[in-house]
């Protein structure tokens, strides 16, 4: 999961020409458009919301684009525990994933186990896979607020590979179609959301400081807090193999 017009102009264009609906598809191409890094590396805080309980983990993140259009990641605890996960994404089919466990062991994490949550957080397996924007039909909902922000709001169906959600909503920022919020639906029903906050432009990039991944309920989320970040540095290809989880 990137023009300023004076009023007197809008008045004009609206007076003279007629009015050019986009579709869910074209919002969402231009949010796919959004200038991304090849490379990134980042500290992240995650607070677990239990009740009245918050637990405490702290990862580091990189990824680095590859060719073909496939992106690997890997997320390696440093506290509490020395748990990873490898991600490699690939274009129309379903992302690979491994999971390299405290005690040293590696497992495969198979398509029909990503609704399974993170590490006791609120986030799925499947939330830490990439989206592609081919994978999905998309239709324009409407236009609603999220975040206190006007967005377009799409809703996406996947089309490709294994399904965890029923379907998603992407509440895409007008200003700069950068997506602000994300509902996913499960089952039939709205079973949680993910909103972006505090989001900054770092090296031509826009970029969230804060995450929040909440049930539908109210009852827990998980917050991810942005404690440190680099773009586009150099990082060993090979620290995104298999073998270096062990």
């Amino acid at each position: 999961m990137k023009v300023k017009i004076g009023f007197a102009c809008l008045l004009v264009s609206i007076m003279c020409f007629p009015v050019y609906a986009m579709t869910g598809r074209e919002i969402m191409e231009k949010s796919d458009a959004l200038t991304q890094p090849d490379t990134a590396k980042s500290k992240i805080l995650m607070l677990i919301h239990k009740g009245k309980k918050v637990q405490e983990k702290e990862f580091v993140l990189k990824m680095k684009k590859f060719e073909n259009d496939e992106d690997k990641a890997i997320i390696a605890f440093t506290r509490p525990t020395q748990i990873k996960l490898l991600t490699h994404s690939h274009k129309g089919k379903d992302d690979d994933q491994w999971l390299r466990l405290s005690s040293g062991k590696v497992k495969r994490i198979v398509s029909s186990g990503r609704d399974k949550p993170f590490v006791n957080s609120h986030f799925y397996y499947e939330d830490l896979t990439s989206i592609d924007i081919d994978d999905y039909y998309y239709k324009l909902l409407g236009e609603e607020k999220a975040v206190n922000e006007d967005c377009y709001k799409v809703e996406g169906v996947k089309q490709v590979g294994e399904k965890v959600y029923d379907k998603v909503a992407f509440y895409v920022r007008k200003s700069d179609y950068f997506v602000v919020r994300v509902d996913f639906f499960k089952k039939g029903k709205f079973l949680k959301f993910l909103e972006n906050y505090k989001i900054k432009e770092i090296d031509g990039i826009l970029t969230p400081y804060k995450l929040k991944m909440e049930l539908a309920n109210g009852k827990g989320s998980t917050e991810l807090i942005l404690k440190g970040l680099k773009y586009n540095i150099e990082i060993d290809s090979a620290k995104f193999r298999k073998e270096a989880l062990r």
